[in-house]
C-alpha cells in the first residue's frame, strides 16, 4: 500500500477538503472528460450547457461549506492549489451575472447557478455520502455526457468505477513497487524491525521511488511553509467569519494575551496547551474563511498537525527542518494506514475520521521527532485515535466553525499528551493501532447518518442559529 505524503497533505483552500476542494477537482475532471474522455460523440455534436447536482452530505451542508462556489470555480478551470482566494468572489459574481462558464481551452458553456446547480437532498447516490452528478447537454437540451464523482475525504475524488476498484483493492491490496509496502501498523512495525529503519526512513524510501531526495525535501518544506503561513495569517486576522453565525475570530486576541504573558515571564501551568490551542484555532479560522489551507488529512482537521509542529519548534531544543520533514513523513504513514483501512471522511465515519485521524498522525509525528521507537510511535497514534472514537460530525449550520475550530485545538492537545504518554512507556500496550482503526471503521458504519456531516443531529439541531 502506497499513499504519498503529498496525497495526505495537499495545498488548497477552505473551508472543506471534501465539500470544497473535492467538488472543484471533480469539475476539472469533468471538463477534461468533455474534451478528452472516451465517450460516444454524436456527429456534429457540440456541448452547450452544463448541469451539476449535489447529493447526500454535499446537498445538506454544501451551502455552508461553499460547495456551490467550488463547483463554479472548478467549471471556470480553477484548481484548489492555484486559485487566488482573493479573486474567488469576483469570479463567482461574473458567472452568476453572465450565466455561463468560460474555462480555458473550452468554448463558453451555459451554466446558470440558479437552475443548473442543484442541491438534491432527496436522492443520495449509492457509492458514498459525498456524491456529485455532472451532465453536459447540446443546444437542443439532449444529454451528451453524464459522470458521477464521489468526494471521499481529504480532497480525493473518484468515479463510480474507481470507487468499486478501491473497494476491491481493500480486500486484495496491490503493491506499488515500493520497498516498504505496509498495509497496516502491524506490517509497518515488522518492516521497521527487520530493516532497522525508522517509520520516517521507510516512508522516505517509498517516496524516493517516485522522486529525487532533493525534490522530496523541497516539497516537504513547501508543505510546512504553507502550514506555517496559514498559522501566521490566522494570528493576524480579526472580525466575524462568513456564513451568518456571527462567530468572531479569537486566535488573534488570545495570541496577544499569550505574547504579553511570555514577555512578563508569568508562571502559567497551561502554557503549552494555550499555545497549541491558539495555533490550531488560527488555522481553522483561516479555513472557515476560505483561505489557503493544507489538508492534514482534511480541511476540517487542518489545524491539529500544524499546531503540533509549531509547538515542537517552539518548545523543543534542536527542532530543525530535518525534524519537521520526519514529522510529516511519519504522520503521513499513519494517515495512509487509517485512510486505507477505515476513513478520513466526516461524511463517512464522523469527526473521529477527521480530527481523530489528525490527532493520531500528529501524536505519531511528535513521538518520532522526540526520539520515539517505532513501537512508541504506533502507541502514540493509538492513544490519540482511541480517545476520539465515536466523535460525531455535527457542524452548526453546515459551517466549519462550531464545534470544529475548538475541536482542532483539543485534538492538538490530545496529540501532545498521547505522544508524552507513549514516550514514557516501552511501546508495549494493550490495544494495537490496527484494532483501534478497525473500531473506528465499525463505529462509523454504526453511526446514524444524522451525525455524519449532514447537520441534522447533535449541536447542529440543538444550538439556535443567530
Amino acid at each position: 500500500m502506497f499513499l504519498s505524503v503529498f496525497d495526505v497533505f495537499k495545498i488548497g483552500i477552505g473551508p472543506s477538503s471534501s465539500h470544497t476542494m473535492g467538488p472543484m477537482v471533480a469539475a476539472a475532471r469533468f471538463l477534461d472528460d468533455i474534451l478528452n474522455g472516451d465517450w460516444p460523440r454524436p456527429a456534429g455534436y457540440s456541448v452547450s450547457r452544463l448541469e451539476v447536482s449535489l447529493h447526500g452530505s454535499l446537498a445538506f451542508t454544501g451551502i455552508g461549506h461553499g460547495t456551490g462556489r467550488a463547483v463554479i470555480l472548478g467549471l471556470m478551470g480553477h484548481e484548489p492549489d492555484t486559485v487566488d482566494p482573493d479573486a474567488m468572489d469576483g469570479i463567482i459574481a461574473g458567472v452568476e451575472a453572465e450565466r455561463k462558464v468560460t474555462p480555458a481551452g473550452h468554448p463558453a458553456y451555459e451554466f446558470d447557478p440558479e437552475t443548473d446547480l442543484i442541491f438534491d437532498r432527496k436522492n443520495p447516490l449509492p457509492g458514498h455520502a459525498n456524491g456529485m452528478t455532472f451532465s453536459a447537454y447540446d443546444a437542443d437540451d439532449r444529454l451528451l455526457l453524464r459522470r458521477i464523482y464521489y468526494s471521499i475525504g481529504g480532497g480525493f475524488v473518484v468515479t463510480e468505477l474507481e470507487l468499486e476498484a478501491m473497494k476491491g483493492a481493500a480486500e486484495t491490496p496491490v503493491e506499488a513497487g515500493v520497498p516498504y509496502p505496509f498495509h497496516n501498523a502491524a506490517e509497518m512495525l515488522v518492516m521497521a524491525k527487520e530493516s532497522g529503519l525508522s517509520i520516517a526512513e521507510m516512508k522516505r524510501a517509498n517516496e524516493e521511488t517516485h522522486m529525487k531526495r532533493a525534490d522530496l525535501d523541497q516539497r516537504l518544506d513547501a508543505i510546512w511553509s504553507a502550514m506555517h503561513g496559514c498559522i501566521e495569517r490566522g494570528l493576524q486576522q480579526d472580525g466575524v467569519m462568513p456564513g451568518g453565525l456571527n462567530v468572531r475570530r479569537r486566535a488573534r486576541d488570545i495570541h496577544h494575551k499569550l505574547q504579553d504573558e511570555w514577555k512578563q515571564n508569568k508562571a502559567n501551568p497551561l502554557l503549552a496547551n494555550d499555545w497549541l490551542s491558539v495555533y490550531a484555532m488560527a488555522v481553522n479560522e483561516e479555513n472557515a474563511a476560505g483561505g489557503r489551507i493544507v489538508t492534514a488529512p482534511t480541511n476540517g482537521a487542518a489545524g491539529v498537525i500544524p499546531a503540533t509542529v509549531q509547538y515542537f519548534t517552539q518548545f523543543h531544543d534542536g527542532a530543525d527542518a530535518a525534524g519537521i520533514r520526519d514529522f510529516l513523513l511519519t504522520a503521513a504513514a499513519i494517515g495512509g494506514i487509517i485512510k486505507h483501512n477505515a476513513s478520513i471522511s466526516g461524511a463517512e465515519v464522523g469527526c473521529q475520521g477527521e480530527v481523530g485521524s489528525a490527532s493520531a498522525m500528529a501524536a505519531a509525528g511528535l513521538a518520532a521527532v522526540m526520539g520515539g521507537s517505532p513501537e512508541q510511535i504506533e502507541n502514540a497514534a493509538e492513544i490519540a485515535l482511541e480517545h476520539h472514537l465515536g466523535m460525531t460530525c455535527d457542524p452548526v449550520a453546515g459551517l466549519v466553525q462550531v464545534p470544529c475550530i475548538e475541536r482542532n485545538a483539543l485534538g492538538a492537545v490530545k496529540a501532545v499528551t498521547a505522544a508524552s504518554l507513549a514516550l514514557k512507556g516501552d511501546g508495549q500496550h494493550f490495544v494495537p493501532l490496527d484494532a483501534c482503526v478497525e473500531t473506528m471503521r465499525q463505529t462509523g458504519l454504526d453511526m446514524n447518518e444524522r451525525y455524519k456531516e449532514t447537520s441534522e443531529g447533535g449541536l447542529a439541531v440543538n444550538v439556535v442559529e443567530c
